[in-house]
């Protein structure tokens, strides 16, 4: 009986996420010509925003589909019906569903709460984080970015990011984390960019976050004096690169998810470690108090 009432708990939160989306008002937060950052607003656009990942992860990557997924041709799960969705979308594309060229999905904790948890406690144990929100702070989770390949640039990615800045701000968000991705899953064939990362960037303590025992692969397959930095930080995708610029720690232990064809790292970003010059073109004052009014 319980299960049944915290299902129906879940399908009615998720309906009114729904309604939600569909009566939110298109509001940008961040341009660069044609291309505009903002939330998805409809079904439609969440739908879109799943064809792109669809297209990034399982046939330009070594993901593998569902059935389900690859009839429709998109990547999904339970988690989109409730998360927001960051759009970048080029205003002046030829076709409708070639408009959105890149996304991002965010998950607060306050939404996360409602139904069941966040995507990377399958991976990690968020203990430790979830003690530092009963402590006060607030959580985001980040995931299933991606960029449409004619736009991978740093003009794009900073537009992204430029959206998920005033996201956050306007939410009060404290601590950024969530799961990225090394190409493959032999952590022996990754044994210096892991090692790189346990050893250089380990979480301290009591922010660490480590890897479900049953998933637990370890990082620190080289001893850190054997670890050329240069060549080590040049075998990291772009994405972790960028998360570290910004300060971010690792969590303890790597994992292999075989469906997406990588191996997972714990990325944990509280937003009092982002150096300041990152901000210096944001108004921050403004975003504040128009998310106040």
């Amino acid at each position: 009986m319980r299960n049944a009432s915290q299902l129906l708990r879940r399908v009615t939160a998720a309906a009114q996420t729904k309604l939600e989306r569909r009566q939110a008002p298109v509001r940008v937060l961040a341009t660069s010509g044609p291309l505009v950052v903002r939330l998805a607003v409809s079904e439609e656009e969440v739908h879109a925003a799943q064809r792109l990942r669809y297209t990034v992860f399982y046939e330009e990557m070594a993901a593998t589909p569902s059935a389900e997924m690859a009839t429709a041709r998109r990547d999904f799960d339970r988690y989109d019906e409730f998360c927001d969705h960051l759009l970048v979308i080029d205003e002046a594309a030829e076709t409708r569903d070639a408009r959105v060229v890149g996304t991002y999905r965010l998950l607060r904790h306050a939404v996360a709460k409602q139904h069941g948890g966040f995507y990377s406690a399958d991976e990690y144990d968020l203990a430790p984080l979830l003690k530092k929100a009963a402590e006060g702070l607030s959580l985001m989770e980040l995931g299933r970015s991606c960029v449409a390949r004619p736009y991978r640039t740093n003009a794009t990615i900073q537009l992204l990011w430029r959206g998920i800045t005033g996201y956050m701000f306007e939410h009060g968000v404290d601590v950024m984390f969530g799961c990225a991705s090394l190409a493959g899953t032999d952590p022996d064939n990754l044994a210096l960019p892991l090692s790189f990362l346990h050893h250089e960037f380990l979480a301290p303590a009591d922010w660490r976050v480590r890897a479900l025992d049953a998933r637990y692969v370890p990082m620190d397959r080289m001893p850190k004096e054997e670890v050329d930095l240069k060549t080590a930080l040049n075998a990291l995708p772009p994405l972790i690169k960028g998360y570290l610029r910004l300060g971010a720690h690792i969590g303890d232990g790597a994992v292999v998810d075989y469906q997406f064809g990588t191996t997972d790292v714990f990325i944990i970003l509280p937003v009092d470690r982002i150096p300041e010059r990152y901000y210096s073109h944001f108004d921050r004052e403004g975003v504040a108090a128009r998310s106040r009014g």
